[in-house]
C-alpha cells in the first residue's frame, strides 16, 4: 500500500479544469410580476472561501490561456518602450514654487516634486517607492497652502478611490502627525493663515464637510455642514484666496443631471446662502477674485457661464458673461484676470479667451487636433497650465502665459514613435434612427483597405463625457501592427451638449448601444473590415457598452475586451458607488425604470445554447468604484452559456483598482495580456 501511494504522489498532477466549474445559485428577486433569477449570486461575496477559490482557479486558467502566446515578449518590450518615459502631471503655483506629480523614466510610480522657481530643478517630496515591495501603494496631490510651505498628500492602495490624507512641511521634508481617516475626499483646502484645513469626505451616512485645526490628531474635527446628505450625494468644497468664503458643491449622483452651490462666510461664521439649489440643471463654480463664474446647462445645452460675488451669490444677482453657442463649452478657467473656455467642437479641444466681463479676446493655438485634459491656473496669477495629449501625441503640459497671450512647452513626454507615421481621420455614420454619428479611425498613414483590416471599436457614451483623441500606448502597438483603432462619438456622451448626453441616458440608454452597433456595421458595409476583423474594448461604462454589445448583437464581433465593467443593471446600485450613478441609469428599485434595465442588462441577457464571441473581463479587488462581483458574475455566465469554442477569460488582479495609481509594471502587464489575447483571436501577424 504504502509503495502504491509513493507511486501516486510522483505522478503529475492533472491539469486544472478550464474554465473552472461555477456552482448554480437559486436566488430570485421579484420585481413587480417579474421574477429574475440570479444563478452567480453567491460570485458577489468577494470574501467568501469559495469565490476566492473560483477566481484563483480562473486567473490559472487565463494565465495558462495567454501567458504561452508568441510574441510576448515583443510585445511587452514595446509597451515599455512607450510607457517608461519620464511624464508629468500640470503643475500648482503657490508661494512662487510649482507642485506636480512626475514619473521618472524606467520607475514604476509618480513621486510628488517642486520647483522652487520656473526654471528650478525638480525636486522630490514624496517617494511612494519604498511604500510597498510591490509598488501597489502610490501617492496622490491634494493641495498646496497658500504660501507654498504646507502640501497635502496622500496614499492610495492599489487602485482605490480612497486615500489616507497626510501634510508635509516642504522646508523641513517632514510629514506632520495631523491624521485624516482613510476615506474618499472630495476637496481638502487649508486657511490662509495655515492654522487649519477644511475638507470633505464620504462618511457611511453620506458625504460631511468638517474643520481640521492644524496640529491635531483628527479626532475632533467639527463637522460643519452636510450631516443630511444622503449615500447618493457628493459633496466638494473650496475656500476663496482670503479665507472669507468657503463654497460648497452638492453634487447629485454622478454629477450629470443636477447639481446645488451654497456659500458661507467662515470668517464671521456666517449662515449657509443658497446660490441655486432649485433647477434641475448643473452648475459649476470657478473662483476670480471677490466672486465667481459658474459654468451651467441651465437654459442652455451647450452651456453658458454667469458671474456673481461670494457677497450676493443668490441666482437674482448673476450676470450672463458668456453666452451659449453652437459648440458646447466643457470647461472653464481663470487666469490672470481672464476666463479661457474649452470648448469641443466636433469631439476636438479648442481653447478661447475672454475678459473679465466675458468678451472674447483671442485663442490659444493647440499643437494637434486632441484632447486638453487639466488645465490649471488662478485669477490672481498670469499663469495657466494646459495639459494636451492625443492618438499621436504624446501627453504634454503647456505654460500660457495670460498677459502675453504666449505659450510655451513646460514638458513634454519623450516617446520613442514617429506620429509623422500615422493619421487621424473622422468619419460620419447612420445610427439606427438616422442620427449622424462622429468615430475617429487611427492607424498607420498610407494603411490600405482591404476589407479585413484588423479593427478595435471603443467608445464610452455616458455621464456627458466626451470622447476626444487621447494618447493610448496600446492604440499605437495596434496601429503599429496593421491594426485600426475605431473611437465613436456616441450619445450619452457630452460632445455635442445635454441634448446629445439625455439621448442616452434612462430609459434611452438603448441608443448608445445601436449607436456603438451601428459603427460596427459602418466598418464592415465600408471595407475597412470583417465581423471575423472586428474586436471592441470598453471600461466602465464602456464596459457595460461593450457587454450589451455582445449580448445583442454577438455574431458583429470576434473578440472582447470587457474592463472594470457594470454588468449587472438590476443590482449595480447597491455596491460601492453605485448609488452616484442611479441619475444616470435608473434604478431596479422603481418599477418604472426596471423595465428598461432589465432589457438590457448583459448579465440578464446571456441566452444559453448561442454563440458569443471570446471575451476577456479584467477587474480587480482594489477596485471599489464599480464593484469586480460584475465581471465575475458575467464570466461564469458566460462561460456556462456559450454554445462557441471561443475562450471566456477573466483576468484578475488582486490589487487592481479603478483610480489609477497602479505601478508601470503592472499596466504593461495588463496591455501585454489584452493584446496578446486580441493578437491571438483575430490572427493578427506578430512581425
Amino acid at each position: 500500500l504504502q509503495t502504491a501511494d509513493l507511486a501516486r504522489a510522483q505522478e503529475p498532477a492533472p491539469a486544472a479544469k478550464c474554465p473552472p466549474a461555477a456552482r448554480i445559485d437559486s436566488a430570485k428577486d421579484t420585481y413587480g410580476t417579474t421574477i429574475v433569477t440570479d444563478p452567480y449570486r453567491w460570485l458577489e461575496d468577494q470574501n467568501n472561501p469559495e469565490t476566492r477559490a473560483w477566481i484563483d482557479a480562473e486567473q490559472k486558467c487565463t494565465e495558462s490561456a495567454l501567458s504561452k502566446l508568441p510574441g510576448r515578449a515583443e510585445l511587452t518590450k514595446r509597451i515599455t518602450d512607450l510607457l517608461h518615459n519620464d511624464s508629468f502631471e500640470a503643475p500648482v503655483e503657490r508661494g512662487g514654487r510649482y507642485f506636480f506629480r512626475k514619473r521618472l523614466a524606467g520607475q514604476d510610480l509618480s513621486l510628488l516634486c517642486v520647483r522652487r522657481g520656473l526654471n528650478a530643478a525638480d525636486e522630490i517630496l514624496i517617494d511612494p517607492l519604498p511604500w510597498s515591495s510591490d509598488h501597489s501603494a502610490s501617492v496622490t496631490f491634494e493641495n498646496v497652502s497658500r504660501d507654498g510651505r504646507f502640501v497635502f498628500y496622500g496614499r492610495r492602495d492599489g487602485g482605490q478611490d480612497e486615500i489616507t490624507p497626510r501634510v508635509l512641511d516642504v522646508e523641513a521634508k517632514i510629514t506632520l502627525p495631523d491624521a485624516f481617516p482613510k476615506a474618499q475626499y472630495f476637496g481638502l483646502e487649508p486657511t490662509p493663515d495655515n492654522k487649519g484645513v477644511y475638507y470633505s469626505r464620504v462618511t457611511p451616512d453620506g458625504p460631511r464637510a468638517f474643520y481640521h485645526p492644524m496640529g491635531s490628531d483628527g479626532t475632533n474635527d467639527k463637522l460643519i455642514y452636510g450631516n443630511t446628505l444622503g449615500r447618493e450625494k457628493i459633496l466638494t468644497l473650496q475656500l476663496s484666496e482670503d479665507g472669507t468664503y468657503l463654497v460648497y458643491l452638492v453634487i447629485y449622483g454622478s454629477g450629470s443631471e443636477k447639481t446645488e452651490i451654497y456659500v458661507q462666510n467662515v470668517k464671521e461664521n456666517g449662515p449657509v446662502v443658497a446660490a441655486v439649489n432649485d433647477q434641475k440643471a448643473v452648475f459649476y463654480p470657478t473662483f476670480a477674485g471677490d466672486g465667481f463664474f459658474i459654468l451651467t446647462n441651465w437654459k442652455a445645452p451647450k452651456w453658458h457661464v454667469f458671474s456673481t460675488t461670494f457677497a450676493t451669490p443668490q441666482r437674482e444677482h448673476w450676470r450672463e458673461v458668456v453666452p451659449a453657442s453652437d459648440v458646447h463649452l466643457e470647461s472653464i478657467a481663470a487666469a490672470g484676470g481672464k476666463l479661457i473656455g474649452q470648448y469641443t467642437r466636433n469631439a476636438t479641444s479648442e481653447l478661447k479667451v475672454f475678459d473679465g466681463n466675458g468678451k472674447p479676446e483671442s485663442s490659444i493655438a493647440l499643437p494637434a487636433l486632441g484632447s486638453v485634459g487639466a488645465f490649471t491656473g488662478r485669477w490672481e496669477s498670469p499663469e495657466l497650465f494646459i495639459s494636451f495629449e492625443s492618438y499621436d501625441y504624446a501627453p504634454s503640459i503647456f505654460r500660457y502665459d495670460v498677459k502675453r497671450a504666449k505659450s510655451e512647452v513646460w514638458a513634454k513626454s519623450k516617446v520613442p514613435f514617429d506620429p509623422a507615421a500615422f493619421e487621424i481621420q473622422q468619419v460620419w455614420y447612420q445610427s439606427k434612427d438616422k442620427t449622424l454619428v462622429p468615430m475617429f479611425l487611427f492607424h498607420n498613414k498610407g494603411l490600405k483597405m482591404e476589407g479585413s483590416n484588423p479593427v478595435l471599436l471603443t467608445g464610452y457614451g455616458g455621464f456627458d463625457v466626451s470622447e476626444t483623441p487621447n494618447y493610448w500606448p496600446l492604440a499605437l502597438v495596434w496601429a503599429e501592427h496593421g491594426g485600426i483603432l475605431a473611437d465613436a462619438n456616441l450619445r450619452g456622451g457630452g460632445e455635442f451638449g445635454e441634448d446629445w448626453h439625455r439621448a442616452g441616458m434612462l430609459g434611452k440608454k438603448q441608443t448608445v448601444f445601436d449607436d456603438f452597433i451601428a459603427a460596427a456595421e459602418y466598418l464592415i458595409a465600408n471595407k475597412y473590415t470583417t465581423s471575423s476583423n472586428l474586436a471592441i474594448d470598453g471600461t466602465s461604462n464602456g464596459g457595460l457598452l461593450v457587454g450589451a454589445a455582445m449580448t445583442q448583437r454577438p455574431d458583429l464581433f470576434q473578440a472582447v475586451v470587457c474592463r472594470y465593467p457594470l454588468l449587472d443593471m438590476l443590482r449595480y446600485q447597491k455596491f460601492f458607488e453605485g448609488p452616484y450613478w442611479v441619475p444616470e441609469y435608473g434604478t431596479a428599485e422603481n418599477l418604472d425604470q426596471f423595465g428598461y434595465l432589465y432589457e438590457y442588462s448583459p448579465y440578464h441577457r446571456v441566452v444559453g445554447g448561442r454563440k458569443y464571441p471570446s471575451a476577456l473581463f479584467v477587474t480587480g479587488d482594489g477596485d471599489t468604484r464599480v464593484a469586480p462581483l460584475h465581471a465575475r458574475k458575467m464570466t461564469a455566465q458566460l462561460q456556462s452559456a456559450t454554445a462557441s469554442s471561443r475562450p471566456i477569460l477573466l483576468l484578475y488582479d488582486t490589487k487592481s483598482g479603478h483610480s489609477g495609481g497602479r505601478p508601470i509594471n503592472k499596466q504593461i502587464e495588463e496591455n501585454t495580456d489584452i493584446l496578446s489575447f486580441l493578437f491571438w483571436q483575430l490572427g493578427v501577424p506578430r512581425n
